[in-house]
């Protein structure tokens, strides 16, 4: 395709790719993998976080700026990638996540660029931050709100906030899972399930972690779960403390597809503790295993898995899933929870809804 007739789309918001942190990395990656020759990405990159830094991603060109992009300084950061957007000039600027967005009426003023933003869950309502970060991230919102020309939800449940808080439309876009189980090397080993569930998530209060452990403290049930325990006091704290008991195994972060894979796929059932944010990608992942799926008991993750979960708002209802699924009284739609994840999660169908909005 003639060069000139491209989008070119700058992605702020992001540690970079390849995906090496969450959720909007395996977005932007994703992205990439089924762009279309219509598009030109140009994604913006902590430095900080790869050691070998290459120029471009497949088709995409590689941005690197020497500043942390998670935590207080992705507030830098952001900024500082709006700022070479103002050189770049890219036709299109997707900016994931709220934190560098106060900048936003200084860009919209120098730039002729289409602003997108995606604003991730409420991320204002998180129990990590203090209530001045609250109040801040809760005004970046508000501002990304006001001034996107397109504003991206990612869970009904957020669309449905968007609308009553500022009475703006957004568009309903989620994450694919199917690359969870599209491996570039088939696993040939038969797998079987083991006697083991398993937690997948990131060590922040929020995601109900201390109520899924204390779910396994008395009983003989196998929890595997993996997490960045180091990352903070709160998860070395947890991890000091269930450490102790020798049905739950504490594991570290592994990014590798093939070991995610082996993990997902011989578990029992995958618990999903998540209460903030819209749709969180290590639920929509574990949907395309075919295996049984106890969620916290919120709107977000009730539209994730259209009703086809099993929910729970404390120790004792995830307990209580736990004995029924061993039991055999738990009636499991593995199979339609596949097949939802299947026709709404895939991420050809997510690329193709970010480009048309491009």
């Amino acid at each position: 395709m003639d060069a000139s007739k491209m989008k070119k789309v700058a992605v702020v918001g992001t540690v970079g790719v390849p995906a090496c942190y969450g959720g909007f990395e395996s977005l932007v990656q994703n992205l990439v993998d089924y762009q279309s020759d219509k598009v030109q990405y140009q994604i913006f990159c902590s430095s900080k976080k790869y050691h070998d830094k290459l120029s471009h991603y497949k088709n995409a060109e590689l941005i690197y700026l020497p500043v942390n992009a998670n935590g207080a300084s992705s507030i830098i950061y952001d900024v500082l990638c709006l700022i070479v957007c103002l050189v770049k000039k890219p036709d299109v600027t997707l900016i994931l996540g709220v934190s560098g967005c106060l900048f936003l009426p200084v860009y919209k003023v120098f730039s002729k660029s289409k602003i997108i933003v995606n604003i991730d869950g409420l991320e204002w309502r998180r129990n990590k931050w203090s209530k001045f970060a609250k109040k801040f991230l809760k005004k970046s919102e508000q501002v990304s709100v006001n001034i996107a020309d397109v504003v991206i939800s990612d869970n009904q449940a957020i669309a449905n906030y968007v609308e009553n808080e500022y009475n703006k439309k957004s568009e309903v876009i989620a994450y694919g899972g199917d690359h969870a189980v599209n491996l570039s090397t088939p696993i040939n080993k038969e797998i079987q399930s083991e006697n083991y569930y398993l937690g997948l998530c990131r060590i922040e209060p929020e995601n109900n972690i201390e109520m899924i452990l204390n779910a396994f403290i008395n009983t003989s049930l196998v929890l595997k779960f993996m997490g960045n325990w180091d990352n903070s006091d709160y998860g070395r704290k947890l991890k000091a403390q269930y450490a102790a008991y020798s049905n739950i195994i504490l594991l570290d972060p592994n990014y590798n597809i093939n070991e995610l894979y082996k993990l997902r796929k011989n578990c029992l059932a995958y618990i999903h503790g998540h209460s903030a944010g819209g749709t969180n990608p290590s639920l929509v992942e574990a949907m395309h295993f075919s295996i049984p799926v106890f969620a916290y008991d919120c709107d977000f993750n009730r539209y994730t898995t259209n009703e086809l979960a099993h929910y729970f708002r404390n120790s004792e209802q995830l307990s209580t899933l736990t004995e029924k699924l061993h039991s055999g009284e738990l009636a499991c739609r593995v199979n339609d929870l596949k097949k939802y994840a299947d026709d709404m999660y895939h991420w050809e169908h997510i690329a193709s809804m970010y480009e048309a909005l491009y």
